[in-house]
């Protein structure tokens, strides 16, 4: 249910962007252009029922 509700976020980059759930702790994982799609993806992982704690390891991608 996390997947599906920020993949269809318009905002994100959200295909690089991992998310993994157990037992309610969600843990997001990959790289973001900008520190506000990190916050975007914790409040909408947030939104979910069933989700009792998130782990945010979400980077912003270094520009090259």
């Amino acid at each position: 249910k996390v997947k599906a509700v920020i993949f269809e976020d318009d905002n994100l980059s959200s295909m690089d962007i991992n998310v993994e759930t157990n037992n309610g702790i969600v843990q997001l994982s990959g790289f973001v252009d900008n520190e506000a799609d990190i916050d975007t993806a914790e409040n909408l992982a947030a939104t979910v029922k069933g989700v009792k704690d998130i782990e945010n390891d979400i980077q912003v991608r270094e520009e090259q």
